[in-house]
């Protein structure tokens, strides 16, 4: 009677055992795959900005990190296209030295990223037409992201305007 049951429970262990399959489900595949998607981004886009701006590697904002239609959600007008986008942040490039642009933080989903940054440098040029004033600036903000196919499709930036221009002495505190 012992051997029955054991022999019993050896069957129905093998035929549960082949029955159940160790293959992830298309879900499952699917999360996999959009999660290292999401990871290869993160690391590109932090890697891109920390070489544009501290590095002052203006020229990786082309068509290999940048989507062609790269748009800067901006008031009063988006700014839109890789050559545009590019003189608008080498204004920075120009009206600052001393430049530190660490990132504090990101993280996203799906397409989206959220990155939050700290700018500091010392304003030693043309800054969007405001001459040059010596000042330090000290500024975080928060950019969001959207990527398209491993590059950079969009972004908006949101910082304190008025502290930004009070640390250029152009606002008084």
């Amino acid at each position: 009677m012992k051997t029955l049951k054991l022999l019993t429970i050896s069957v129905l262990l093998s035929v549960l055992l082949t029955n159940c399959k160790n293959e992830p489900s298309a879900d499952d595949l699917r999360l996999e795959t959009a999660d290292k998607q999401l990871k290869a981004n993160l690391k590109m886009y932090t890697s891109t900005w920390d070489e544009i701006i501290n590095k002052r590697k203006i020229d990786l904002i082309n068509d290999t990190n940048f989507d062609h239609n790269i748009t800067l959600v901006s008031n009063p007008k988006n700014i839109v296209g890789i050559k545009e986008f590019k003189a608008y942040y080498q204004n920075y490039l120009t009206g600052f030295s001393h430049v530190t642009f660490t990132i504090t933080d990101v993280f996203g989903q799906g397409d989206k990223i959220v990155k939050h940054w700290n700018f500091k440098g010392q304003h030693t040029g043309d800054f969007f037409g405001i001459p040059a004033t010596g000042k330090e600036v000290n500024i975080d903000g928060v950019t969001l992201v959207k990527m398209k196919n491993g590059k950079i499709a969009q972004e908006q930036d949101f910082m304190d305007n008025l502290e930004f221009m009070q640390q250029l002495g152009m606002i008084p505190k």
